[in-house]
């Protein structure tokens, strides 16, 4: 297996094709030794002229090689006014493949990658050059409705891994020759397609040179999703907080469109990236433009209170009953006290036991087989719950405090936003734990000095409210209605 490889990689990138047949197709079967699905098809044309056709199994489409290219040649006979054709040049003179995408490589390299993408490879004795027509065609995933995105009023169409399929759908939302699309090949070994979409006169032309550099600059063996360019272009890999907004929904990418940002959509990726994102759009769902502002403006609220309910609730909880029960109204705290009699832990001990419970239902849910998941979690939930507070182990204040953050962290639209929220409960409780009050107030402050010097691709996290730009800030705590056009 070693040899093989060492055989494989021995061949020189730029060594070219040579006039001879023979040697070519030795050297392309030396290159795909050990590879099943690559085919090699010897053929005769008229006039003696011997062809080799090679091509990737199960990513062509035998009919049309059938029907389109060898069924005229080989039992039609060469179109009238057509003489014997006896070179590759003739071929494409004589425009014979005229209705296929064709092009001519002479290095062993180029032919191979097309190869693996899908072509048909086409060898003639006597040419240093081989032809390549696209014949593509494979199965695909087809358009389902999106599984991490949940929309009561917007599109039910969501992105596939087929390249095309996705930007076909960007370009049905937006008609416009001003929607370009940039193509690059990242990754030595997998050659991935990323495509950068914009909107020619909207983007930053700053902005999107930057972006461009950055994904040009990827050195990596191989790109499998979104994820890999996202983290090689993002500016730190430090911040729990995301710089990109990823989405499965073709609205959501159309609407980062027309606002400027850029969207990156990978080839094998049904999730799309938007460049950049802001604080301010992890806490809003693609249904807010599609309801009435009313309704939107109450569910923000409720979004914001709930997400700074997740991830304050338990260090207040510690620090209030610990060091600070004046605060607590008289009833309240002999209640609690009279429940924590038992609990042989501390406070903060009783929340992180709790958290990190809560959070382990929480990844099993994910992970375990779609029937069963939810069911598990739900039931290891109350069971857990329940029979640690009947043995005296957990408080059942704590329950309640550490499931009411927990449920909160759910209010929020964008997944994986909910993670930053879930990270910073566990430095927060530590620092409660210690200092009270004071100790989460340090904690916030040092959350919102970091969210305020934090700027993906320059842009500040916290825009359009730190700094502020007052035609766009009350859009981040109302939606606004729409104005009608003025009629003359």
């Amino acid at each position: 297996m070693n040899s093989t490889s060492q055989r494989s990689t021995s061949i020189d990138p730029n060594l070219r094709l040579s006039p001879h047949l023979v040697n070519n197709e030795h050297t392309l079967k030396t290159m795909f030794e050990h590879c099943s699905d690559v085919i090699f098809r010897d053929v005769t044309l008229q006039g003696d002229t011997k062809l080799l056709l090679i091509y990737l199994d199960g990513m062509i489409d035998k009919d049309i090689i059938q029907s389109v290219i060898l069924k005229p040649l080989m039992y039609e006979g060469i179109p009238q006014g057509i003489g014997p054709i006896d070179s590759i040049a003739q071929m494409c003179d004589q425009q014979l493949f005229a209705v296929l995408e064709t092009k001519k490589v002479n290095t062993f390299h180029d032919a191979a990658d097309d190869i693996l993408k899908g072509n048909l490879a086409i060898l003639a004795d006597g040419e240093a050059s081989v032809l390549l027509t696209n014949v593509s065609q494979f199965e695909a995933r087809s358009i389902e409705e999106p599984s991490t995105e949940a929309s009561l009023r917007g599109t039910r169409e969501s992105f596939t891994e087929t390249l095309r399929t996705n930007t076909t759908m960007l370009r049905r939302i937006i008609v416009t020759p001003n929607l370009k699309m940039e193509s690059f090949h990242i990754g030595k070994l997998t050659q991935t397609e990323v495509v950068l979409a914009y909107i020619e006169g909207i983007v930053s032309a700053s902005m999107l040179d930057e972006i461009r550099s950055r994904v040009q600059q990827i050195d990596l063996q191989g790109v499998l999703e979104s994820g890999y360019i996202e983290e090689s272009i993002e500016d730190t890999n430090f911040s729990p907080f995301p710089q990109m907004l990823s989405s499965e929904r073709p609205d959501v990418v159309s609407s980062g469109l027309l606002e400027g940002r850029v969207g990156i959509l990978v080839s094998g990726s049904p999730i799309a990236l938007i460049v950049p994102m802001t604080f301010w759009d992890g806490l809003q769902a693609p249904d807010d433009y599609y309801e009435r502002f009313m309704y939107v403006t109450m569910n923000r609220w409720i979004r914001y209170l709930f997400a700074l309910f997740a991830i304050l609730f338990p260090s207040v909880y510690i620090a209030l009953t610990t060091f600070h029960p004046e605060m607590v109204p008289p009833k309240l705290m002999l209640s609690i006290t009279g429940l924590r009699e038992q609990a042989p832990f501390p406070t903060v001990i009783e929340v992180f036991i709790m958290e990190f419970m809560f959070e382990g239902l929480r990844e099993a849910g994910i992970r375990l087989p779609q029937q069963i998941g939810p069911l598990v979690s739900i039931v290891g939930a109350l069971v857990i719950g329940q029979a640690a507070v009947q043995a005296g182990i957990i408080s059942a204040p704590i329950v309640i405090v550490v499931s009411a953050a927990g449920i909160s962290s759910f209010v929020i639209p964008r997944y994986r936003f909910g993670y930053p929220m879930r990270m910073l409960r566990f430095p927060l409780l530590v620092l409660s734990g210690i200092f009270g009050l004071f100790g989460t107030a340090i904690g916030m402050i040092a959350i919102l000095s970091h969210l305020i010097h934090l700027s993906p691709l320059g842009t500040p996290y916290l825009q359009p409210v730190a700094p502020t730009r007052k035609s766009r800030v009350k859009n981040v705590f109302l939606r606004w209605p729409r104005q009608r056009a003025d009629k003359s």
